[in-house]
């Protein structure tokens, strides 16, 4: 493996020019903000499963310290010093956050006995210790509720650390969550989840080593934890804003947040602290409307109108806004300014990117010309760290007009290695377009050198030169970003042309997560699945009763696709299924009959339809190609 190259010239230009002319590094407030209330640390900050594999460790990012090297965007390096603040921090007496144990945070609001958990991280194992860090310090409180603030895994993957099944099927414990919850949190987790893990390893860094010349942050906090994602369904839906509860003396009013930073959100204020729990909706950096690792596309048009409520909501009363990821802003002035800054971050972009669209400029040509207000730009927390001004453009083109830019000479192009092999024929030939390359590489044009020599890579997988100077380029184009997981995504393409596929590190379709399955999407995650041109000539139905709802489903496999229907259906069905709606997942893997009638699954009729159906499933690649074709 090569050593690692330092920043080139034109690298370090860019980078110091970030630092000497662009914004206001001398605004200490974040810091001030980031180590207000701290309590205790954990120390040493790492934290393992029970076979011994560390999921996570905050002490790998120790070199986070002084200024910036020259391989590092100055302005990514302060968002990653931080980000790397960790420990139990008090918001205000009776609210205490533990950060710096995942990516996300969670907070715990202290009621008359015992404790409300928000939001639970992503593992089970960082959970656990976030939870022992408050007991040793606040003692031992027993959880009255956990609340889900978003349908995001690193927000719910941990709550197995806090709370038990039992505790939560005895009526112990509540679990409180958004409209739609479960369904989304599944379903982003299952249907696409293997390309959205696979792409997660690039965009947190998951597979880089810890340094300046490696992963240093993801912007909205560190890293990905890598233990056990668990998920416990919840008991209360909360559908209507104003909504309030009360558990263990704990007064909360809830804000619904649908479709902005996650399908299903909301808000909280806890009146009796004057706090107000912003969820993903306002944090310290331009969040993403689409995330590079893959999602539905946001909507900031939406997201800003969510937070002008916020503001008439609560603006004129919370003294302190904390949020699932960073640190909390204190005092009412700086509140309401920090939530006006962000309103007005994602209403200006959807609307100049809506004017300039409307004026014919494409995505790509928006994102290059759009500037932020002066304000806005020297804003801490209106920084491109996690979502960037360039790609949130790219989305909301893609928001209103899709994929297509409207010019013919797209809507047909070769696919990526045909229009490949033709590039490197124009150019010459690979010397010739590898010399033109180092030339551009020399002077600096690094998304240039990318763009044709990707052509290269793509046209001549093998190429040793040519998979060399492509990883170099991503290195440069790595150290120079200000967003965390573009840097990681440039660092991990070339990790992975030097050393080959890393794999998917963090998987969220968990078992907890697919055991939440409602049949109808059990029917779909497996028709997703379905090799189409394998099944073309099959034909087969198997109906399914569940025997502890009472629910029937006729499955049909023809032409290709999987298709199910709950109404009475004529005739018999070649088989039947019953079983129960918590064992019925098993059905997708492929077992023997007698193992089948192990886990609560009888089989009748042609018990070999099951199999016919379950041979005809093409499950995802978790190492599937990214950098190469």
């Amino acid at each position: 493996m090569s050593t690692l190259p330092k920043a080139t010239s034109p690298t370090v230009a860019h980078n110091h020019q970030v630092l000497r002319e662009s914004l206001p590094f001398t605004d200490v407030q974040d810091f001030e903000d980031a180590r207000r209330g701290l309590i205790a640390r954990r120390q040493p900050n790492a934290v393992a499963a029970d076979d011994g594999t560390v999921v996570w460790d905050n002490d790998s990012y120790a070199f986070l310290e002084g200024e910036a090297p020259d391989t590092v965007n100055p302005s990514l390096w302060r968002q990653s010093q931080l980000n790397a603040v960790d420990g139990l921090f008090e918001v205000v007496p009776g609210i205490y956050q533990v950060r710096g144990l995942d990516l996300a945070n969670t907070t715990f609001v202290e009621g008359d006995e015992g404790v409300v958990v928000v939001d639970t991280l992503l593992s089970k194992e960082t959970g656990a210790a976030a939870l022992a860090l408050y007991r040793e310090h606040r003692g031992q409180r027993p959880i009255k509720a956990v609340v889900y603030t978003h349908s995001h895994a690193d927000h719910y993957g941990g709550v197995k650390g806090f709370v038990t099944q039992e505790e939560v099927d005895s009526g112990a414990v509540r679990v409180f969550a958004p409209e739609g919850f479960t369904e989304h949190a599944v379903s982003e987790n299952v249907y696409a989840g293997t390309a959205m893990n696979r792409r997660a390893g690039y965009m947190f860094g998951a597979a880089l080593a810890r340094g300046p010349q490696g992963q240093v942050g993801a912007g909205l906090g560190q890293t990905l934890s890598t233990g056990e994602v668990t998920l416990i369904a919840p008991t209360d839906l909360i559908t209507t804003t104003g909504h309030e509860e009360v558990v263990d003396g704990v007064r909360m009013v809830f804000q619904m947040a649908p479709d902005s930073e996650a399908p299903s959100e909301f808000l909280v204020y806890f009146p009796d602290f004057k706090a107000l729990c912003a969820a993903e909706d306002a944090t310290h950096t331009f969040h993403n409307l689409l995330t590079l690792r893959g999602a539905v596309v946001r909507d900031p048009h939406g997201w800003s109108k969510v937070l002008t409520e916020t503001i008439d909501l609560f603006g004129s009363e919370a003294e302190v806004v904390f949020a699932s990821h960073h640190w909390p802003t204190w005092g009412n002035e700086r509140v309401r300014a920090f939530l006006t800054e962000q309103r007005d971050l994602y209403g200006y972009v959807h609307d100049q990117t809506l004017r300039m669209m409307n004026k014919g400029m494409t995505g790509p040509e928006i994102a290059e010309e759009i500037q932020l207000p002066p304000a806005l730009e020297n804003a801490w927390n209106a920084r491109g760290y996690y979502g960037s001004l360039n790609h949130n453009v790219k989305a909301i083109y893609q928001r209103y007009l899709g994929w297509f830019n409207g010019n013919p000479a797209t809507l047909w192009e070769h696919p990526p290695v045909a229009k490949a092999k033709r590039y490197v024929d124009l150019a010459g030939g690979a010397d010739a377009l590898l010399d033109k390359a180092r030339a551009s590489f020399d002077a600096g044009d690094f998304r240039w050198v990318a763009e044709i020599v990707n052509h290269l890579v793509f046209a001549e997988p093998d190429h040793a030169e040519a998979r060399d100077l492509l990883a170099d380029t991503y290195e440069q184009l790595g150290y120079g970003a200000e967003n965390g997981t573009w840097r990681t995504f440039y660092l991990s393409g070339a990790t992975e042309l030097r050393n080959g596929p890393f794999g998917t590190p963090t998987e969220t379709n968990a078992p907890d997560v697919v055991a939440q399955l409602t049949p109808q999407m059990l029917f779909d995650a497996l028709a997703i699945q379905i090799d189409g041109p394998r099944a073309w000539d099959e034909d087969l139905t198997i109906d399914i009763r569940l025997t502890d709802s009472g629910s029937r489903f006729r499955l049909r496999l023809a032409n290709g696709v999987l298709t199910y229907s709950a109404a009475p259906q004529p005739g018999d069905a070649d088989a039947t299924i019953t079983t129960t709606q918590h064992a019925l997942p098993a059905i997708a893997l492929g077992l023997p009959l007698q193992q089948l009638a192990a886990a609560g699954i009888d089989v009748s009729g042609d018990t070999a339809v099951l199999a016919r159906l379950t041979g005809m499933l093409d499950p995802g690649d978790k190492d599937f190609a990214i950098v190469t074709p």
